[in-house]
């Protein structure tokens, strides 16, 4: 009974001796593998203590992962810029999906991030959903269900194609917290950084049903207040109302 408990302590020593740093994941995957493998030699070890001191180490680095995640998303906060509206429709501005990636790709990359995306075609539509990854291993996402564009006497490979772009801005932005600004905002920059915005919970309600509304009306929601969070709290009441009466059942 000894050997065996001796083994336990041995064990337990060695999956804490693990340098908890976000630079050893490596070290840690390796040291991990071969105290499983010592452990399946030795019949004295108590599995199911194993069990748990695996499962203790995999909850500690999926921490060390989160935090290194969140240090780094609040580094790259600072950095990532308004991207600028050059894309147009009939409905008013926005910014590209290419002059997003464009300006973030460097910043992304410095700070250890990378974006992906994932497309499902639904019965209700398009499901975009993008995927924020840290090189340390955490990873965030969002996703929007969009319905085909069909506007403007699209084909269907188009509408698809339209649908999908406007959802990887969209989620892109929302990961991010991008904001976007006219190419020529003759000083109105700060008039309207004073305009009460919508809360937390409002900027939610408009985000389902801006999802469920036609590809025409996002592009003209994202043209003139680009995300549910920028929303004007005195335009909440008659927007909601409107996107009500829009939104695809």
């Amino acid at each position: 009974m000894a050997n065996k408990t001796n083994m336990v302590t041995q064990e337990a020593s060695s999956l804490q001796a693990v340098p908890p740093t976000s630079s050893s994941s490596t070290t840690d995957s390796t040291a991990i593998i071969q105290v499983i493998e010592r452990a399946a030699l030795n019949p004295d070890v108590d599995i199911d203590k194993m069990e748990r001191l695996l499962e203790m180490q995999e909850r500690v680095m999926d921490r060390q992962a989160m935090m290194a995640y969140s240090a780094a998303m609040a580094g790259m906060q600072t950095e990532l810029p308004s991207i600028e509206e050059r894309g147009q429709t009939n409905n008013g501005c926005y910014a590209t999906l290419e002059d997003i990636v464009d300006t973030v790709r460097p910043i992304l990359q410095k700070h250890g991030f990378a974006v992906s995306f994932r497309i499902q075609t639904q019965e209700r539509g398009i499901q975009v959903t993008g995927v924020l990854m840290h090189k340390d291993g955490h990873r965030e996402e969002t996703s929007m269900l969009l319905p085909a564009d069909m506007s403007g006497n699209k084909n269907a490979v188009q509408a698809f194609g339209s649908s999908t772009s406007y959802g990887k801005r969209y989620v892109l932005c929302a990961l991010l917290n991008i904001t976007t600004r006219g190419q020529d905002d003759n000083g109105q920059t700060s008039t309207r950084a004073a305009v009460k915005r919508v809360t937390a919970f409002q900027a939610g309600q408009i985000q389902r049903l801006i999802s469920q509304c036609p590809a025409t009306t996002q592009e003209w929601f994202s043209g003139k207040y680009g995300t549910a969070v920028q929303v004007p709290q005195a335009d909440f009441d008659k927007l909601r109302a409107s996107l009500t009466k829009r939104a695809v059942k």
